[in-house]
């Protein structure tokens, strides 16, 4: 067996394996040692998975959107149902718990001074997001490359 000093250094991409021990409950393993995914082992690590993407919205259109990261297994939608009302529909119920889902957000680009957001998890499968003006009304065309990540927690 070599030392780990003689490996030479590489840097890690997250379709990489790592060499681990998978823990049993029942009974001894047939063999414990298993290859793992590094992504699986990081994301196992954070406790949630993640949407992350950038939303643009202008005049009455659904938010144009640049998917940044989604290990979430579902596909995001982003529809426009009304003046400031966004909605991101997932193609399957990972929004399931109400205290387990979080979403961070800001307008973006400097610009839209007074710009108000609020979010909300409408259901398992969608999340809200409106956009006010200064007065606190409901207006379009306040996300302009604005970040949004959604993390589900486990």
């Amino acid at each position: 067996m070599a030392q780990i000093i003689s490996y030479p250094t590489a840097t890690p991409a997250s379709a990489d394996y790592l060499v681990g021990s998978q823990k049993t409950t029942s009974g001894a393993p047939i063999n414990p040692t298993k290859k793992f995914l590094l992504s699986s082992v990081v994301e196992a690590g954070l406790g949630y998975t993640a949407y992350t993407a950038l939303l643009t919205q202008t005049g009455v259109l659904a938010p144009v959107v640049d998917d940044l990261k989604n290990n979430t297994g579902a596909t995001m939608t982003w529809t426009r149902t009304g003046v400031g009302t966004y909605l991101c529909t997932a193609s399957s119920g990972v929004f399931t718990a109400t205290d387990k889902v979080q979403v961070f957000i800001n307008q973006g680009k400097p610009g839209t001074i007074g710009t108000f957001i609020q979010w909300e998890r409408a259901g398992a499968t969608t999340i809200g997001v409106d956009t006010y003006d200064i007065a606190g009304a409901a207006a379009d065309t306040k996300l302009d490359n604005a970040p949004i990540e959604i993390r589900i927690y486990t």
